[in-house]
This record gives structure tokens, sequence and C-alpha cells, in this order.
């Protein structure tokens, strides 16, 4: 049986993406007692990155970024589901997300961009989703994505 956030994603009409390969030597989440610490998370689906830096500050860049958001909030559900031992109804609450936006020195619109991942959080866990969370600009992310986010999530004991 399905459970009552993956019921949420498919009717969104989304999906969450394959397994695949860190860019790096971390791990995926650390549990913390009922804490997960969900790495950081680019925008990268089966193991390419979808959406490239840097985001300028137009109306379709920034759209074009949330959606970039919305995919690196997808891979940390991923992950997520995995330290819920496959049982995403056990989140309690969505603690904080950190995100960041590659952009040009200046860039305005990170919160907006991030707001991507927020929705989905919100739209997936209901007032649990909602959270403390950072949106800034850097110069650079790794393979050169648009968008990184990560997260902190209290399970149910």
């Amino acid at each position: 049986m399905t459970g009552q956030v993956e019921q949420r994603l498919a009717a969104l009409g989304l999906e969450l993406p394959p397994d695949w390969t860190p860019r790096g030597q971390f791990l995926q989440f650390r549990k913390d007692g009922t804490i997960v610490y969900l790495s950081g998370q680019i925008c990268e689906w089966d193991g390419k990155v979808t959406h490239m830096g840097p985001v300028m500050d137009t109306p379709e860049a920034i759209e074009d970024a949330r959606v970039a958001a919305q995919i690196c909030a997808l891979n940390l559900v991923y992950r997520l589901r995995e330290a819920c031992d496959g049982d995403l109804d056990r989140v309690d609450v969505v603690l904080r997300l950190g995100g960041f936006v590659n952009c040009l020195s200046g860039f305005p619109q990170s919160p907006a961009v991030i707001n991507g991942a927020t929705e989905l959080f919100i739209a997936l866990f209901g007032q649990q989703g909602w959270h403390a969370r950072t949106a800034v600009g850097v110069l650079g992310l790794p393979g050169n994505a648009s968008v990184e986010v990560d997260a902190i999530v209290r399970l149910k004991d």
C-alpha cells in the first residue's frame, strides 16, 4: 500500500528520481535519533544536471530555476524515503531547508527560486512541511548546477 505522502506526490503528477551515484564521498543522510540531516542535492536526474547556472534575473530564468529547486526537493525526498525505511508517512516535521542558487553577484531572487523546493515540501507534508529556511546566492555549485538544497527533518518515534 502506498502511503499518503506518495499518494500526494502522484496526485501532483510527480515521481521520485531513479537512484544515482553521489558526486562526492559523503553520506546521503545522517540520522541522530529522530533527526535526519539530508546532504545537499543538486538539480540532477538520472545522473545528469537538468539546469545549469548561473541563474539570471529574468522572470523566465527564475521560473526555470524554481523547477530546478523542485527537482532538488524530489532528490531530497528520495533520500528521505531511504532514511524512513521506505515510509515517508514517518515524517513528523521538516525543520529546515538550506537553498543555494548559482548566480552572479547581486542576484536578488534567491528566495523566489528556493520557493520551488519549499512549495513541494508543503504540498507533500502539509502543515508539517513548513520549515525554517536559508536561501543564498553562490558563485558556483557542483556540476555547474543552478540550484542545490539540503534539509533537516524530524521523524515520528
